[in-house]
């Protein structure tokens, strides 16, 4: 199968397989998305808004009037502890920088229980992966830890009432599911994936609780797609659970980063993506031997008929972020489109960006790493 085939097969968006070329207007459809319009100056500073990379939404004008108030939300995400942390988890958690720049008090869930029952049964492999291939991570991307709340689900808290709190939601939310939800996301059902599954909506939920927020907070989790799932039920319970008042949860979906060889990344593949920790040697190696190109075979022809930048991974790198400035951008989108710029040119401005960012990254990794000791113990 050609690269061409890769990025032109079927649609599929699930929890666990993303393929073919996807169309966004269809996801909307199909899972009863907003599109994501008319937003405010702070969010058009980002480039992930800015860009329409994060493109749909359920419920977010809380969220947008919560931001022009100044009044207290939520940003709640969840990370799976397993293998390296690449550019396509950077979207996440270029969100979560960007909502704690509002002023949103941020929860960051390791589902180490959830990876415990579904890949890896060494609890403390998976705890020292969230701090080193994770923490630490966002810590140099700019998070402030002391204004994040970052947990383990197999230990909530070590304040008895908060950790009380959380896993008590986890239980009385299951009389609220039933089991043909949990087919539905999960397919095969196991006992530890519904254990997973109500432990997830608890994340997203338990903010709200009076052992943590005080109130009942508007609460945004920003996902791919492929997670809409877990939202939806997530939100169903809210509302059937009736021994709380919760605000309904808000959500954005962004797209997909392309893996370096077509289709989303897989963390089972280093070659499908660029880890933040990568050198700069070894992520330019990766940008010319794997990278997918939309250029043509041949020069001669490439010339003529022009690149697509639209399936053309190396410059989906600079759209996502690695190129900040959208004149240069449009600049480069337009000389590749019309054939004045060749795709190994193309690499190369990606490549020099993205090793002046690598560079400077973990510069500020080795200072992130002093101020995590603590997550440790």
């Amino acid at each position: 199968m050609t690269g061409k085939q890769k990025m032109t097969s079927k649609q599929k968006v699930t929890p666990w397989e993303v393929k073919g070329n996807i169309d966004y207007d269809k996801l909307i459809k199909e899972f009863g998305l907003i599109p994501l319009s008319h937003l405010p100056k702070e969010f058009e500073k980002n480039v992930l808004f800015r860009r329409g990379i994060v493109f749909a939404h359920r419920d977010f004008k809380k969220i947008v009037e919560a931001v022009e108030q100044k009044k207290p939300f939520v940003m709640m995400t969840g990370l799976m502890p397993s293998g390296k942390f690449h550019f396509g988890h950077k979207l996440v958690a270029d969100q979560i920088i960007f909502y704690q720049s509002l002023g949103a008090k941020i929860y960051v869930a390791v589902a180490d229980i959830e990876a415990y029952n579904s890949r890896n049964t060494d609890i403390k492999e998976l705890r020292e992966t969230a701090i080193k291939e994770y923490l630490i991570n966002y810590i140099a991307l700019g998070l402030n830890p002391k204004k994040c709340d970052f947990y383990f689900q197999s230990s909530r808290s070590k304040e008895g009432k908060k950790a009380n709190a959380y896993y008590s939601l986890a239980n009385m939310l299951a009389r609220h599911a039933t089991f043909n939800e949990f087919k539905a996301v999960y397919g095969e059902i196991t006992p530890g994936k519904m254990v997973s599954s109500l432990l997830q909506a608890a994340d997203m939920l338990h903010p709200q609780l009076p052992e943590f927020e005080d109130k009942s907070l508007p609460v945004i989790i920003p996902v791919g797609s492929d997670q809409d799932p877990h939202l939806r039920l997530a939100r169903d319970l809210a509302q059937r659970i009736k021994a709380f008042k919760f605000t309904q949860l808000s959500s954005t979906y962004h797209k997909f980063l392309p893996g370096l060889k077509g289709g989303k990344m897989s963390s089972s593949d280093p070659m499908s993506f660029i880890a933040l920790t990568d050198s700069p040697d070894e992520a330019a190696l990766k940008i010319k031997k794997y990278a997918f190109s939309g250029g043509q075979p041949t020069l001669e022809e490439h010339r003529k008929k022009g690149g697509d930048p639209e399936v053309d991974v190396a410059f989906q790198m600079l759209k996502y972020g690695l190129e900040p400035d959208d004149k240069k951008l449009q600049q480069i989108h337009d000389d590749y489109r019309s054939g004045k710029l060749l795709s190994g040119e193309l690499k190369q401005m990606t490549i020099e960006r993205l090793t002046t960012f690598l560079k400077e990254h973990q510069k500020k990794r080795k200072e992130a790493e002093k101020l995590v000791d603590k997550f440790l113990n």
